[in-house]
């Protein structure tokens, strides 16, 4: 995964109150759209009950919409929230890995030294035969 872009000098990072905002109107049209597809469903394998079919269905969709609007809400100021030292660590992570590239994993570094040994095994067999 790419790293994130650099903030552009003098541009501000949204407020804690403006996260709080994106995450619940994030959260509350997720749940409406989940309630409405849940609830449709529910009503048609049940019934509508003795309220009627609209009744049922927005109290399907306004349940799952505050559910998940409250539990987003928290969520993206708690995810996007960055400290300073974590900042120092991502940009140090940043500049290491431009001058060395990315990381190898351990996996790879295991088929790199399995087809060496291949190769020098091969090597050896063939000048061992002529």
């Amino acid at each position: 995964m790419p790293p994130p872009p650099r903030p552009v000098a003098g541009a501000q990072e949204p407020t804690v109150f403006q996260k709080l905002k994106m995450g619940a109107l994030t959260g509350g049209l997720v749940g409406l759209t989940i309630g409405f597809i849940f609830g449709s469903f529910a009503i048609l394998r049940n019934g509508a009950g003795p309220r009627g079919f609209m009744h049922s269905l927005s109290q399907y969709m306004l349940t799952s919409g505050a559910t998940f609007c409250f539990f987003m809400s928290i969520g993206t100021v708690i995810r996007t929230d960055q400290s300073r030292a974590l900042t120092a660590f991502e940009e140090a992570a940043y500049k290491r890995s431009a001058i060395m590239g990315p990381p190898v994993s351990a996996t790879a570094t295991g088929l790199r030294r399995q087809m060496r040994e291949h190769y020098e095994s091969e090597r050896r067999r063939t000048s061992a035969s002529t």
